[in-house]
């Protein structure tokens, strides 16, 4: 048996007992909460209403006696009898069933929150397993990769909450530079592609932000609804431009690591290629991925906007206010990502070019 069998059948042992571990945990972790979790152990339904709105939408009110256990608590093992309440669209309030896990309200007389945690580390597993399988060795680092992300961008958040008096765009700059380096070296490794797409990412990233600053301080943010952010305590034009400097770089690193890939790739199978003919071929990689990525990017931003879309739609609220509310800020946000995506092939490509001539120089 070789070394390197060895150290894949030892991967496959951690992930499997890593899976098997996480999972026994979250189904016995209700002593971790401070909130009264129930298990429910009885269902009755009592009443059942049929309800019509003033649009002739048809729905449902359909009211529950729970019987359930108190799993964490001084109160741990009681069994009680609550009341609970769900539509069909279950949208605030939800159907509970035998075997459903929920926490207590505020109030300890009613339904709260459904326990989830079981099915978010679920799906979690599927996605590193599914990742493992696919990109091996590069989909551990990314796993790894991800989870340094979370913790950074965590600490971040938890600095500016704790010292408002700190500028968020200086805390995001500071975890968009590590976010970069570590993402790509971790993807990538020590090596002039990565070089290239980290220099490339930031550029673009930093030069997209200064021009939708711009474009915002010559526009007098006409346009730009900031009521979604009305509970925030804090400037929200401030939160918007950090937000907007963070969700740009996932796509803009994305293609400046393609990009450098694409080239250094090109040079590797002839390193005596002419730069004119790296050039072309690097802008028309660039014009294949621009498009789609840009896509990706308006996607990403606006299906997040559909629940408040239709609500606003199903009270008769007019187009132009509708999209007004809840676009704006969103598409903003996207065209601002568009911009970085844009310039990130020029300057990668440029900057590819520079590392190549001092390979070719070399030769």
């Amino acid at each position: 048996m070789n070394k390197g069998f060895q150290k894949k059948y030892l991967l496959y042992l951690l992930v499997f007992l890593g899976f098997i571990g996480s999972m026994l945990f979250v189904y016995h972790n209700h002593d971790f909460y401070e909130r009264t979790i129930l298990k429910v152990t009885e269902t009755i339904e009592t009443d059942r209403i049929e309800i019509t709105d003033n649009y002739e939408n048809k729905d449902y009110l359909v009211t529950q006696k729970i019987t359930a256990v108190i799993q964490n608590g001084e109160d741990k093992g009681k069994t009680i009898e609550l009341e609970n309440q769900y539509s069909g669209s279950q949208a605030t309030h939800f159907q509970l069933k035998e075997g459903t896990e929920f926490f207590l309200a505020k109030d300890g007389s009613s339904v709260g929150d459904i326990k989830r945690d079981k099915y978010l580390v679920l799906v979690a597993w599927l996605f590193i397993i599914i990742l493992l399988l696919v990109g091996k060795k590069q989909g551990a680092l990314s796993v790894v990769s991800l989870a340094v992300n979370a913790v950074i961008l965590s600490v971040a958040l938890d600095i500016y909450i704790r010292n408002s008096d700190n500028s968020l765009l200086i805390i995001c700059g500071i975890s968009i530079i590590l976010f970069t380096v570590l993402s790509l070296i971790m993807a990538s490794g020590l090596n002039e592609k990565t070089y290239t797409a980290i220099i490339a990412t930031l550029l673009s990233t930093f030069a997209s932000l200064l021009i939708a600053y711009v474009a915002l301080l010559v526009t007098k943010e006409q346009g730009i609804r900031y009521e979604e952010m009305a509970f925030l305590t804090r400037n929200p034009q401030i939160i918007f431009m950090g937000g907007l400097l963070i969700g740009s770089l996932g796509a803009v690193m994305d293609v400046a690591i393609t990009m450098s890939s694409s080239i250094f790739e090109l040079f590797e199978k002839n390193n005596e290629i002419k730069l004119s003919i790296l050039k072309k071929s690097g802008l028309e990689i660039g014009k294949d991925i621009m498009g789609t990525m840009t896509n990706i990017l308006f996607f990403a931003y606006v299906s997040g906007t559909i629940p408040a879309l239709l609500l606003y739609f199903k009270n008769a609220s007019p187009l132009g206010f509708t999209l007004s509310m809840n676009l704006s800020v969103e598409l903003a946000r996207a065209l601002a990502g568009g911009i970085g995506i844009v310039l990130t092939i020029p300057i990668t490509l440029y900057i590819s070019i520079f590392f190549i001539k001092r390979k070719q120089a070399k030769l």
